[in-house]
Parts: C-alpha cells; structure tokens; sequence
C-alpha cells in the first residue's frame, strides 16, 4: 500500500505542484504581470493580467499550418520538449523547502536543461525551412553565449558560499544552509551575484529590451515566424513558464528558506498538503515581486539592446558583477 501511495505522491508532483499545473499556471500570471508593468511604464493601461492565458487559449483553437518545406515531426516537436524541460526544472526547484525530486548536482542538472528551450527554438526555426527564422536562430545562438557565462559564475559563488571549502551544488542543501544562516543575499559578497542574476532573466526568458531573438518590429517573431495554432501557443506558454522558473531558482538560490518553517497541520495520504499550499502561494508572490524588480530596474538603467551590444554588456558588466561575488565568496569576506 505503500508503494502505491508513493506513485500517486509522484504523479501529483509531476502533474499538479510543484510540476506541470503549478508551473503552467504560475507563468502565465507572471507573463500577464510583466506585460502589465511593461505598459504601466510606457503610461498605457496595457492587457489584463489574464492576457497571455486568453492568447494561448485562442492559440489552441487555431488551425496549424506546416511549412512544405519544413522538417514535420522537428517542426512539430520543438516546443513540446522545451516545454516538457521547464516541467522538469521546477520538479528540482526547492519550493519553500519542499522539492519533488534532489540531488547532489541540481544546479549543473539545471544549468543544462536551461538550454534545452533555447535550443528547441533553434532547432524549430531551423525546421522551418525559412530564411527569416535564420536571422532569428542567429540571434538567439548569440544571446545564449552571452548570458551563459555570468550565469555559470554565479551558480559558482552561492555553490562556494554555502559548500566553505568545497562546492556544493544542491538547492535542497542551499535552502537548508540560508534556513539555518539566513538568505544569501543579505551577504554582503552576494549582493553583486544577486545584482547580476536579475540582469540574466529577462534575457534568458526573452523579456523586454532583450527579445532580439524574436525582434517582433524588426524579423516578425523571428525562429517562430513559420509556427501558428497550438505548436506556436506551446512556444508562448514556453516562454511564460521560463519567467516562472528562473524567478523560482533566484528565489532558491538568494531567498531559500524564508517560508521552509510554516506548517498548517493538513496532511493528506501523509503529504503536507496545507504546508504547500501556503509556501506555494507566499513563493509565487516572491517570485511576482521579482519580475517586478527586473522590470523597472531594467527598464531604467538600459535602452533596447541590440544584437552586437547585447553580448558585451552580458561579459563586461554582468559578468563582472557575478566575478566580484565569487571573488569576494572565495577570500571569505
């Protein structure tokens, strides 16, 4: 009876919280909310918050339409395994200390499904067949070179902190160091890699001023511009997730263990369940507030970014930041 508990336990992880259902739902009030800050700040009342869930709705009911030219069963696959990647992400991202799945290398274990989007992107516009997408795919391959970097350096600083004279990799044993030591980004050495991660998710999620991938005014949506009906509202709800995953791993990763000690005492099948629902809604707020502050911040210290600047802003600046922390992390301070 046990065991059977146990694959139910697993399917609601995979399917309801922290996996599929959470995550989808998750993303797309954060994508509504960033569209909403977005024309707050152009001084336009902007869509409702509830936009991006309408648009993929309507999506679904639009006919697909595959290029002649096009590699089908690539073409059609893409946005299924990107999204199925961001799935899987937020089953090893702790969630108010509670993850579905961990181990000893969950950022390296991240690290690389954090390619897996991108490169379904490149791999779809490239099915497509059409010389559009290639300007698109071109931009996408630079902006993945140049936030990996940083991003790489900054997973190395909270792994140094939290590992002293080792590395140590697994958001579970960095939720529970920041519970018993307090978050990472009260650290003074920190502040820099914290700085620089907020610069890193518009650009890894395609945010404005950094979606030159798609460059809707300049290439027409660029690796998508072949996509339509469902395929092309799997890439949107992609993308939306992605806003949710990484102002999910920046909360882990500098915010880990704020909500870890609240308990409700509703437990169903042994599962914790009033614990969850709690830590879940207080982690999306976090993670509201976070898009937040990327939001304005961006907004107020770049313009809209082009291609060539992109990548020397992301290996000069950004990566400074996050070289500083790991530094400073390294000589103890």
């Amino acid at each position: 009876m046990s065991s059977f508990f146990q694959i139910i336990e697993n399917i609601v992880k995979a399917m309801i919280f922290p996996g599929l259902l959470y995550a989808t739902a998750g993303g797309l009030l954060l994508a509504g909310l960033d569209r909403k800050i977005i024309a707050r700040m152009q001084r336009r009342v902007g869509p409702p918050v509830l936009q991006p869930t309408y648009d993929f709705l309507k999506l679904c009911g639009k006919e697909t339409i595959v290029p002649h030219v096009a590699n089908k069963p690539v073409f059609l696959a893409a946005p299924f395994v990107g999204y199925v990647s961001l799935v899987v992400m937020m089953l090893l991202i702790p969630i108010g200390g509670y993850s579905a799945f961990s181990g000893k290398a969950d950022l390296i274990v991240i690290l690389y499904l954090l390619t897996i989007p991108a490169v379904a992107m490149i791999v779809g516009g490239s099915a497509s067949g059409s010389p559009f997408a290639g300007i698109g795919i071109s931009r996408e391959m630079v902006t993945m070179m140049a936030y990996e970097l940083p991003l790489i350096i900054v997973f190395l600083s909270v792994a140094k902190l939290v590992g002293g004279d080792s590395m140590n990799f697994s958001l579970q044993d960095i939720t529970a160091w920041q519970e018993q030591n307090g978050p990472v980004i009260f650290s003074l050495s920190m502040i820099p890699a914290a700085i620089a991660m907020l610069l890193i998710i518009p650009a890894e999620v395609g945010m404005q001023p950094f979606d030159v991938a798609e460059a809707e005014t300049e290439i027409c949506e660029g690796p998508l511009v072949e996509y339509s009906g469902f395929p092309l509202g799997m890439f949107k709800l992609g993308t939306a997730v992605r806003i949710f995953v990484m102002t999910s791993l920046f909360t882990s990763l500098f915010l880990g263990g704020i909500t870890s000690g609240i308990h409700i005492g509703w437990t169903v099948c042994g599962v914790y369940v009033g614990d969850l629902l709690v830590r879940g809604l207080i982690h999306f707020a976090i993670c509201a507030v976070i898009t937040l502050l990327c939001m304005t911040f961006i907004h107020a210290i770049t313009a809209r970014l082009k291609i060539e600047h992109l990548f020397k802003f992301y290996w000069t600046v950004v990566a400074g930041l996050s070289l500083i922390s790991l530094i400073l992390v390294w000589i103890g301070v």
